[in-house]
């Protein structure tokens, strides 16, 4: 396998008053994972976040970006090449357009003026919010703001992106758009990190889940491996997906065999039903 894109070894942080929020976090991140970041709040996923992201400075432990330590010296590159999507947008926004609002962060690497014109359109054209561009940003509906701060990130070009809680407050038909930019992130080789409560997302959209409890990782592998198991589940006070218990309550109940293909999705069940009424109707 190759090197990872960024390693974390034995990372701590504490607040202010005393609250360990992070107990010797431990991970290799590689390049274009989709990776879901679970466990109730509390549990050390935003201030994870914020430490990798360079936000805030850890108290021990280190950070390594492309086989670099990163330290005060070299924080920006880390900065840059690590973006993150927050869950209340108006916490990202400072600009008073929505142009000058995604333009900030390129300005801020001190790139050429063209360059940073040629980001920005590509970034608004990208989340298709071209027509706002001169608009002011705090005006913007929640899903137009989210829009404009996921144009923020990907205006800087960063490698990873991290979203935090990205769904929270969307409606339906946004939390669909967001998704369909999730895609293209995906194919275009991005790695990225999203930290949900939202357990049915999780498990279609990740390859790679951590569960978080109490500042610590408590469990780390593929959807599959974590939501059966309901130790991790309980301990982490997390429920099964949907998806995965209806299958499991089919199979349980001998209204179908465990033909171990696990539906992420209802057309993804609908076609293992119709496969098996088929089947039926067939011997």
């Amino acid at each position: 396998m190759k090197e990872p894109i960024l390693k974390v070894e034995n990372l701590c942080y504490t607040y202010g008053n005393g609250k360990h929020a992070l107990n010797g976090i431990n991970l290799d991140v590689h390049e274009g994972e989709k990776i879901a970041v679970i466990g109730s709040n509390g549990s050390g996923k935003s201030t994870f976040f914020l430490n990798v992201n360079g936000v805030l400075t850890p108290e021990g432990g280190k950070i390594i970006y492309r086989n670099t330590v990163i330290n005060k010296k070299n924080l920006k590159e880390l900065r840059k090449n690590i973006g993150i999507v927050f869950q209340d947008a108006d916490n990202q926004i400072i600009a008073s357009t929505v142009m000058a609002e995604v333009g900030f962060g390129p300005m801020n690497l001190k790139l050429p003026k063209e360059e940073v014109k040629k980001r920005v359109k590509e970034a608004l054209e990208y989340m298709n919010i071209w027509d706002l561009r001169d608009r002011p940003p705090h005006y913007l509906s929640g899903g137009e703001k989210k829009r404009v701060s996921i144009a923020d990130i990907i205006a800087m070009k960063s490698e990873i992106i991290i979203f935090d809680e990205p769904t929270a407050a969307l409606d339906p038909l946004n939390a669909m758009m967001l998704e369909e930019v999730l895609a293209k992130l995906v194919s275009e080789g991005k790695t990225m990190l999203i930290s949900t409560h939202d357990v049915d997302f999780a498990y279609r959209w990740a390859e790679r889940i951590l569960v978080f409890f109490q500042g610590s990782i408590i469990a780390d592998g593929t959807p599959l491996e974590i939501f059966r198991n309901m130790k991790i589940l309980k301990r982490a006070n997390l429920r099964q997906p949907t998806m995965l218990e209806v299958y499991e309550l089919l199979v349980k109940k001998h209204l179908m065999g465990d033909t171990k293909e696990y539906p992420k999705n209802t057309q993804e069940l609908k076609r293992i039903l119709e496969r098996k009424i088929s089947l039926d109707i067939l011997s």
